[in-house]
């Protein structure tokens, strides 16, 4: 069978150093870029500090499968959501993925905040590529799963932050993405729209979904993963079945 996704030695380095605390002038802008471009020829940025929150990461995920990523913080799990959903490009390495694509990786995230709930909805099935009759065909399930009737014309920059999580996950989920990326986000959740959101993610597979998510909550993954995978300091520590792989974690962090 045919992968719908594929991980090939990603790599993701980061220079580190200080940012600017205000926006600069036009002319200090040009001063920074000539004298940044002059060290560059001098190879003086050759010893700028690097971190790499990805290094030569490899694996495939079959069609349907749900994949619970997990690991400390700092690991590098987010970071490789975001390169998989075309946010981040890796520095190294490739990642293909055959199908659409619904993420959601923070709290928010593909919101407009001058736009209603209602418009939002439209927004992000149009951002997957369905027609405005596709999106009418689940706009009624979505706005029941979210709970949020009260507020679809309401201005997105108004939601509480369990509004967006609740609307957000109700138009990843039911917009029939082939792919569905979630990072820890659910944690903000009240326990029974956890639960809700953990069944959608069982029924989504068992329509054909493949699901990656990243979670801290092991019982989580546990419960609703057919495989995980264990990323440490950027690279990919273990892969395998749920139980085992949460087990050596388990054992790796009490040490």
């Amino acid at each position: 069978m045919k992968p719908i996704i594929k991980a090939d030695s990603l790599g993701k380095k980061y220079h580190l150093g200080r940012r600017e605390t205000v926006a600069p002038t036009l002319r200090e802008a040009l001063k920074d870029s000539l004298k940044s471009a002059a060290q560059l020829i001098r190879g003086r940025n050759r010893s700028d500090p690097i971190v790499w929150a990805l290094d030569d990461v490899s694996f495939e995920v079959q069609p349907g499968e749900v994949v619970g990523i997990i690991g400390r913080n700092g690991a590098g799990k987010s970071t490789l959501l975001r390169i998989l959903a075309r946010i981040t490009r890796p520095t190294r390495g490739l990642a293909d993925l055959y199908g659409r694509t619904g993420s959601l990786l923070g709290v928010g995230t593909g919101f407009h905040p001058d736009l209603t709930g209602r418009e939002n909805i439209y927004l992000n099935g149009a951002i997957l590529g369905m027609n405005k009759q596709e999106i009418t065909r689940k706009f009624d399930e979505i706005v029941a799963f979210a709970q949020v009737e009260g507020f679809l014309d309401t201005p997105a920059k108004r939601y509480s932050s369990g509004m967006y999580l609740r609307l957000g996950f109700a138009i990843a989920a039911h917009l029939e993405p082939d792919i569905l990326l979630l990072d820890e986000v659910l944690t903000i959740a009240d326990a029974s729209f956890q639960k809700k959101c953990l069944q959608k993610i069982k029924d989504a597979s068992r329509d054909g979904t493949t699901v990656l998510f990243v979670s801290h909550n092991l019982t989580s993954v546990k419960q609703v993963c057919d495989r995980a995978i264990h990323i440490h300091s950027g690279q990919l520590y273990d892969d395998g079945a749920p139980e085992a792989v949460i087990s050596n974690y388990l054992k790796s962090i009490s040490h």
